[in-house]
This record gives structure tokens, sequence and C-alpha cells, in this order.
């Protein structure tokens, strides 16, 4: 039995409930993140194999290094946009990590986030850092599994040979192993439904907020897929925004017209996201696993770049894209339908699996789809189980999660109430040991006082017997003149008397 560990928020077979989700971030703040994890777990499912997710925050202790040595054969990375200064720190982490590591280690899908003009320049500072890990994971397998031809480039760039890169785009795409969904043809009228995926740090790059208004007043039956933990968060706690009055254009606060009709879903487990996207007739938007979710549940999907991370997928899988910053508020979503071209996407999936199937077999891992029954235990598995749905807006009822938000709110104000009697108590501690301080410190400046005193009075007594010395020395002077003074006259005289 191989025993693989994977690094991914939870196992595809867990079932969690939306509170679970949320309170332990088993998204990593996006669900895409699980996409192409579940992926890389259903492509290593085999019977002679078991899988184990490791959790997605990293320990990099010697202790769990020492575990991980004895317990597993392989560690298995499945990353995204992993090389970008936000993830520096964690990348660290998991570098110091696979540093203790003696087992294999294969990183599936790694790749350099940059702007869409590919400029890496502001990579420059954590290039140690992208070194240090490409170092040690190339320590431990034959290659690094990057997405596109700018990642393989940028490592190059860093000394790297193009022996150690292998580009096999994000394990998402290959779900359904060598094979595709057919994309459904359709007509898009006022009465199609419409699936749109946004992301926050697409609003410098383009109007986004103008696209996506333009879309929800023209498709009644439009859905907005968030993706991220702080959208979690908000369907499920709400906001004070609509008693507030505060509006923003992007749709992060229920005073959000989206949220307001309950137009606004949060995926949490990808098997229920594609099948939920398979009612749709179109999606499109700024989020690339929210596209490849609905291309992959067959659902017409366009990608609408702002980056190198949404960037080098498309140009790799031959993704429908279009650049954001080519588009305007008007744009609607029926003519990026009309434009998008599948047929490349379709055709060259089996060569791009392939290149997959090579890596792995390259990096000594075998797959199900090669050497097993091609996932239907996996998917049989998954359809058993009873996954969430997405996420709706909580509209204040009971919906099952109230015991929850009960005991979280407990905790947090339990939690606040300790943080500051603690202040407190450190605070007195601090204030007992300034008055103590205070204290020396006045019991010194009295000190200093009585002893400036004493000088005073010394200085003036000196100062008086100075006085007196100076009268007695002025007294003699006088006596001295007074004697003196008729022999120096008249040696005086008796010079000058000479010289005449």
């Amino acid at each position: 039995m191989k025993r693989i560990l994977i690094r991914s928020g939870k196992s595809p077979f867990r079932v969690a409930t939306p509170t679970e989700f949320v309170h332990q971030d088993l998204i990593g703040t996006n669900t895409g993140n699980l996409l192409f994890s579940d992926s890389a777990h259903k492509m290593l499912t085999l019977p002679d194999a078991e899988v184990t997710s490791n959790g997605i925050r990293t320990d990099p202790s010697a202790r769990r290094a020492a575990e991980i040595n004895e317990r597993y054969d392989v560690f298995v990375v499945p990353l995204a946009n992993a090389f970008r200064p936000t993830f520096q720190a964690s990348l660290d982490r998991l570098s110091t990590l696979i540093e203790q590591l003696t087992i294999p280690v294969v990183v599936f899908g790694v790749g350099a986030q940059a702007p869409a003009d590919y400029d890496t320049a502001w990579l420059k500072p954590m290039e140690a850092s992208v070194k240090r890990f490409a170092s040690a994971v190339l320590e431990r397998s034959a290659s690094i599994g990057v997405r596109g031809e700018l990642t393989a480039g940028y490592l190059k760039g860093l000394g790297f040979r193009d022996s150690d890169v292998d580009i096999i785009g994000c394990p998402s795409m290959f779900l359904y192993g060598d094979t595709f969904p057919e994309i459904r043809a359709t007509e898009l009228s006022a009465d199609s439904r419409i699936a749109l995926n946004l992301s926050p740090d697409a609003i410098p790059v383009g109007d986004i907020s103008g696209i996506a208004r333009h879309a929800w007043d023209r498709y009644p039956h439009l859905t907005y897929y968030a993706q991220n933990t702080v959208d979690a968060e908000l369907l499920l706690w709400g906001d004070t925004t609509p008693e507030s009055g505060f509006e923003d254009p992007f749709p992060l606060q229920l005073s959000h017209a989206l949220l307001r009709e309950n137009k606004v879903r949060m995926p949490l487990d990808p098997a229920t996201w594609i099948d939920e996207l398979r009612g749709y007739d179109f999606a499109y938007g700024t989020r690339i696993h929210g596209n490849v979710a609905a291309l992959l549940a067959g659902t017409p999907s366009v990608v609408l770049t702002h980056d190198s991370r949404t960037l080098e997928l498309c140009r790799y899988f031959d993704i429908p894209h279009r650049p954001l910053t080519e588009l305007d508020a008007e744009t609607d979503p029926r003519e990026l339908y009309e434009g998008a071209d599948f047929s490349a996407m379709i055709k060259g999936h089996g060569e791009r699996f392939e290149r997959m199937i090579a890596f792995l077999d390259r990096n000594g891992l075998r797959n199900t789809y090669t050497h097993g029954d091609g996932g239907a235990a996996y998917d049989a598995r998954l359809a058993a189980l009873d996954l969430p749905a997405s996420m709706p807006v909580w509209d204040g009822s009971d919906d099952g999660q109230m015991r929850y938000r009960v005991s979280r709110l407990r905790e947090r104000i339990t939690a606040a109430d300790t943080k500051v009697r603690e202040q407190a108590k450190k605070q007195a501690k601090e204030n007992k040991e300034l008055r103590g301080k205070l204290t020396a410190a006045e019991q010194r400046a009295n000190e200093t006082i009585l002893q400036l005193d004493a000088v005073r009075t010394e200085l003036a007594a000196t100062r008086k017997q100075l006085a007196a010395v100076e009268r007695r020395v002025g007294g003699i002077e006088k006596r001295v003149l007074v004697r003196i003074g008729p022999a120096l006259r008249r040696r005086t005289r008796k010079v000058n008397d000479g010289k005449d």
C-alpha cells in the first residue's frame, strides 16, 4: 500500500458543515483550492494507494517532519499562484518542512503571479525564497510541475534547467481524466441563467462592478458565485450595512443589490459546485477556477483575464478568454458567449492529459486513469455522500446554524473579556512598577535637592571666605604700595636722570 500525503484543505470524502468550512477555513481562503486538490486526490486514488489530506496550513516543526517521514511514502503538493509576495511566508514554511523530509516530494501546477504583461520584476524581493523552495523540491523529485510558459520561464531565469520543469497546467482540468465534458450550445436571452464570478483584486484592472451591474440588470436569473472565506463569513453572519446605509459597488456587503436579492452563492465542495453549475446556461468572470468549474459542468464559460495567473492557464488550456482591460461596463454576456470558441480546448485536451501522465510517471506516481479504474470507485464514493450545497444569504431565520452563531458569539465575547482582563492585569502590574519607579525617582529627587542645598550653602560660605580673602589682599596691596611707592618713584627718577 502506497501512503500518499497530499496538501489540501480537506479530503474530498469529508462531509463538513458550512460552519466547519468557515470556522476551520477548509478552503484555504478560496474554494478554487479544493477544486484542483480534489482532482489530484482522485488522480492518485488506486486500490493499492491511500491518500491522506495534510490540511492547508504547514507545520514546519521537526516533530511533524519526522511523522511524515515515518508514516508516508510521498508528499504531493498541489499549488496555484504560490510565487507571489503575499505567499512568501507560507512558501518559506513549506520549504522548511520539505528540507527535513527524506521521502519524495512532488509539486503539481505551481505558478508565478504577475501582471497580464508577464512582467515578473515585482517578484525580485522573493527570489531567494523561490530558489530555496524549488531546490528543496528538486532534491526530492525529478521535476516541478508548473502552470504554464510564464512560470517555466521564470524558474529558468532563476537558474533552473529545462529538465527541472514540466508544464502541466492545473490538475483541476483533468478531473475527468483524458475526456472533457461536451460544452453545451445555447442561445442567451433575458430568461437565461447566468453564473457570474468576480475577484476583488481585478478592481484596479477593469470595471468589474459595472460589468456585473449591467448583467444583473438585464438577466434576472443571474447568480453571483463568490469563492473567498470572507464571502462565506458574510453569508453566514451578515452585516449592518443595510441599516448603516453604507454601499460599495463590489458585492461584499449586504447592502449590495445582489445580496439584497439573494443572488449570491458560496460553493463549498467542488462536487456540489459543479453539479449546480450544470443548471446554468453560461458562466463568466475573473475567477479562473470559477470558470473551470463551469466548464467541467459542460457549461460554456469565458474568463475575463486580469493577471498572469488567469491568462497563463487560459493560454495553456485554450480556454476562451477576453482581457478585462478591453471590456467596458456595457459588456453583455451574450456577446462574450458568441465570441467564444471551445474547439481548441476540447481538441488539445488529450495531448495535455498525456503530458500530465508523463509528469506523474517521471516522478514515480501511478494514476487511476492508466493503472486503475479511471476514477469510477472515487466517483461512486463521492456520489454516496451528502455534501453541502452552496451557501445562500442568511435571512435571519433558524437555518440550523443558530447554535453555532450563538456559541461563536459567546466565545468571542468570552475571549474579548479574557483579553481585557489580561490587559487590565498587565496594565495594573505595569502601573505598580511605574509607581514604584516614580516613588524611587521622587526619593532620588529629594536626596538631590538636599545635596543641592548643601552645595549651595557650602558655595555661599566659600564665596564669603573668598570675599574676605579679597579684602585682605586688597589691604596688603595698599600697604605695599604705600611703603614701596616712594622708593619706586626715586628709582624711576634716577634712571631717567641717567638717560639724560
